[in-house]
């Protein structure tokens, strides 16, 4: 495959996705996100109680 067929396939599936709005209709945006940030403390969380050296 050359660079220029690959860049045009991967325009043509973009173009596709912009019909649906690209959100499932069971995801909550705030949901998601709050979940991520929720993961992320609980990570930085076992992250700090792991460094004890400081």
């Amino acid at each position: 495959m050359s660079f220029h067929s690959t860049a045009a396939q991967l325009v043509t599936l973009a173009a596709e996705g912009e019909e649906h709005g690209g959100n499932h209709e069971s995801l909550n945006p705030l949901f998601v996100g709050g979940g991520a940030f929720l993961a992320l403390l609980l990570l930085l969380w076992i992250t700090t109680r792991f460094n004890r050296d400081r």
